[in-house]
């Protein structure tokens, strides 16, 4: 069965950094589609933290910029490399990533940065 699966979650102290892995599994290949990474904090909307679109595009959400990476490795890897971690950064992230015409999700992983 096709899926996203995450990893590289964890909690840390504000200033640090983190880098999350997204491996597509099964029959999934994830070259040449659109990826991204996407996070839900408590209580608000699933938003848009990082996209790479056909052509290697990539856009960022404002509130990341200059401090998040998104990578792809050939094959079925996506990484998102967090620096400078903030509070407000704390939240569930999420892959995904759009295959012919169908979506897939990760199970998510959190990121959760305290003092």
């Amino acid at each position: 069965q096709a899926q996203l699966v995450e990893s590289g979650g964890g909690s840390v102290q504000p200033g640090e950094s983190l880098t999350l892995s997204c491996a597509g599994s099964g029959e999934l290949n994830l070259d040449g589609y659109a990826v991204g990474w996407f996070r839900q904090a408590p209580g608000k909307a699933r938003e848009r933290v990082a996209q790479i679109w056909s052509r290697d595009r990539r856009e960022y959400a404002e509130s990341v910029k200059g401090r998040f990476t998104i990578s792809r490795e050939h094959g079925n890897k996506l990484y998102l490399q967090m620096n400078n971690l903030k509070l407000e950064d704390t939240a569930v992230y999420y892959c995904q990533a759009d295959v012919l015409h169908a979506t897939y999700w990760g199970q998510g992983t959190q990121v959760t940065v305290s003092s």
